[in-house]
């Protein structure tokens, strides 16, 4: 049996996606989280210097897409063909893009970075925001099953589902896009996953 260990912060945040693709799969795994006082002592264990970092019997993988991408071939949630998965990746990388844009906001909004948070919120986050929210808009639409990519979940349907439902919890706005909102609750829905946000640990992001 392949033993798989997933280590990050005690946060949602870069290591959530790949949390849910094991819990979906029903895969058991060892949710390893790190604090910010223990995280310097591992640090220069890491690949890169970063979390997360999935082992699989013991050998490490880095960097959170691509953990989410090997996990999501593994366990058959990166598309139908290979042109879903190529439309998957491409939506990941558009989230990688926005998340880059949004950066200042969300880490001002977190204490975690200098900056007026409603200044940033109106000049940084809400461009991004519209910009990406009608990206997925589109996604939807086109698919027309609900998923963000062909008739069947993928793996980046549960990491915009989580974004998405962690800005409805923060208050944002989603007048123009009800049908992403509706994604998320649809995707949180899911019995699997359901079962791992009632169980897992309660932190603010």
């Amino acid at each position: 049996m392949v033993s798989y260990k997933l280590t990050y912060f005690d946060g949602r945040g870069a290591g959530e996606v790949s949390r849910q693709i094991l819990a979906y799969a029903g895969q058991q795994f060892e949710d390893k989280r790190v604090s910010h006082e223990q995280w310097p002592a591992l640090k220069d264990s890491t690949p890169f210097g970063q979390l997360p970092v999935l082992e699989v019997d013991g050998k490490p993988l880095a960097q959170s897409h691509a953990i989410a991408r090997f996990l999501a071939r593994e366990f058959k949630l990166n598309g139908q063909n290979a042109w879903e998965e190529g439309q998957v990746n491409s939506l990941a990388d558009q989230f990688k893009d926005y998340s880059s844009e949004a950066k200042s906001y969300f880490y001002a909004k977190m204490g975690f970075g200098p900056g007026d948070v409603e200044t940033l919120k109106k000049d940084v986050f809400e461009p991004a925001f519209n910009k990406f929210y009608g990206f997925l808009s589109g996604f939807l639409k086109s698919s027309g099953s609900g998923f963000l990519v062909g008739n069947s979940l993928t793996w980046i349907d549960l990491a915009i589902a989580q974004h998405t439902a962690d800005l409805v919890a923060q208050g944002a706005d989603f007048g123009k896009f009800q049908d992403v909102k509706t994604h998320s609750e649809k995707i949180q829905s899911i019995p699997q996953i359901k079962k791992w946000i009632d169980s897992r640990p309660v932190t603010p992001f």
